[in-house]
């Protein structure tokens, strides 16, 4: 085993190891959130994976970037074939392992590459869409530098990998040709031959200087991508799948009831029970919060959905509230919500694993009252987000807090609450008067 094999078993050991890292850092942070049980129905959750993740079904909606979007995401899964050849190879110092294929391998490599000019031109595309075209729906009080910046990043890295990979096979071409040693006759180049003619002219050695550049430059930026997914939105590449299958299956606008408050009505209404009973040994824990301040109080599934969003702003561009001038954007709960969840778990690793309350809270601080009253409760940002996020149930948890926690409902609301408790009914007339209608 040379020198070059054991730097390059290193720096695989050190990119896997630190990406290993970030995702118990962020499989943590999921963890503080409320218990939820979302395993039932499990040939139904593979159907929603399949259909929606691995299957792009609900891109499509819009045409263009949904065909752009799938040329990427297929691209991006084929050719880590080759990158898994290119691991082999590094680890073992052999060359295209996996010609023994013959034929099969000749077309698989020629697939590739029609694939990476694909990307190319999707990312091309994308690019222009934010940079030149401007599309509305990029735009936003949410969308600050760093999310505009985070997106342009990950196109430009992709154009770099994908040229690497490209320029990398032009050269081996080259090399394959001129019979050099080490580099058997092996793969097809439709795209890559393209490039040949800028290399034709340099000798044997020079070749194989670029060759080995060029292999480095895209094994090692895959492993800089891999370390930069986690702190970039474009992490929903992996958390799409388990997003998706943990989805609410339930009709959209079903409203989740909570344990506590139907456990108190089932107590109201059975003639049986005794109100004053004394609770049962060991029920003396701390009472749970009605509804959700702050992210530890939002289910495990709302603060997956924070890390999954793809900030692609198709929920905030259908949302009825947000296109009437209203300050709601369900993109940007999703965002705060995240933002809160990383300063959060920044709190618990400065303090030795234990959250020390620092007076904030994701209520009030991240996200105001106006917001989350905008909400219509439509469901129209579900039912348009690609990856089946749900920010109706993060605006309902904390509407609920407000209500039965800070009594702060909105004017409206307190009004239609009062009626209900004093007259069984929303209107101000008593129950016994409802029917007076029929009598005329």
């Amino acid at each position: 085993m040379g020198v070059e094999n054991i730097l390059f078993i290193v720096a695989l050991a050190v990119g896997i190891g630190l990406f290993a890292r970030q995702v118990r850092r962020i499989a943590r942070n999921v963890r503080l959130g409320r218990d939820e049980d979302r395993s039932d129905r499990k040939a139904e959750r593979w159907g929603v994976m399949a259909r929606v993740a691995l299957g792009q079904g609900k891109m499509v909606v819009r045409p263009v970037a949904g065909i752009m979007h799938i040329l990427i995401y297929v691209g991006f899964v084929l050719i880590n074939l080759e990158v898994l050849e290119i691991i082999i190879d590094g680890i073992f110092g052999t060359h295209r392992v996996l010609s023994f294929l013959g034929g099969f391998y000749d077309l698989m490599i020629a697939v590739f590459e029609w694939l990476a000019l694909g990307v190319v031109v999707a990312c091309v595309v994308f690019l222009a869409r934010r940079l030149v075209i401007r599309i509305p729906r990029f735009k936003g009080r949410e969308m600050t530098s760093w999310p505009k910046r985070d997106a342009v990043y990950i196109l430009l890295i992709e154009l770099v990998l994908m040229g690497a990979l490209l320029k990398m096979n032009a050269v081996d071409q080259l090399l394959q040709e001129r019979g050099a040693e080490h580099f058997v006759k092996a793969g097809s180049f439709p795209v890559s031959s393209w490039l040949t003619p800028f290399f034709a002219g340099m000798d044997t050695g020079t070749l194989l200087v670029l060759e080995r550049v060029y292999w480095w430059a895209h094994i090692l930026g895959i492993l800089a991508f891999l370390n930069y997914l986690p702190i970039s939105k474009h992490f929903h590449i992996i958390l799409a799948f388990p997003n998706t299958w943990y989805s609410k299956l339930e009709p959209r606008t079903q409203v989740r009831n909570m344990p506590r408050i139907t456990e108190e009505v089932k107590l109201m209404m059975d003639p049986s029970a005794d109100p004053y009973a004394t609770p049962a040994e060991g029920d003396g824990a701390p009472p749970e919060r009605f509804g959700a301040r702050d992210v530890q109080d939002l289910s495990w599934k709302s603060l997956l959905d924070a890390y999954t969003c793809t900030e692609c702003g198709r929920c905030t561009s259908e949302c009825p509230a947000n296109l009437t001038g209203k300050l709601l954007s369900p993109r940007k709960i999703m965002m705060d919500t995240r933002d809160r969840l990383e300063e959060v778990g920044r709190n618990i690793d400065a303090n030795n694993g234990t959250f020390q309350d620092d007076g904030k809270a994701l209520l009030g601080d991240y996200i105001s009252e106006e917001e989350l009253w905008a909400c219509t409760t439509c469901n129209a940002c579900t039912q348009a987000c690609p990856v089946n996020i749900d920010p109706v149930a993060i605006i309902m948890d904390m509407r609920r807090n407000l209500v039965m926690e800070e009594s702060r409902p909105r004017p409206a609301l307190t009004t239609m609450l009062t009626n209900v408790e004093n007259n069984g009914a929303p209107w101000q007339f008593a129950q016994s008067d409802r029917m007076k209608w029929t009598e005329e």
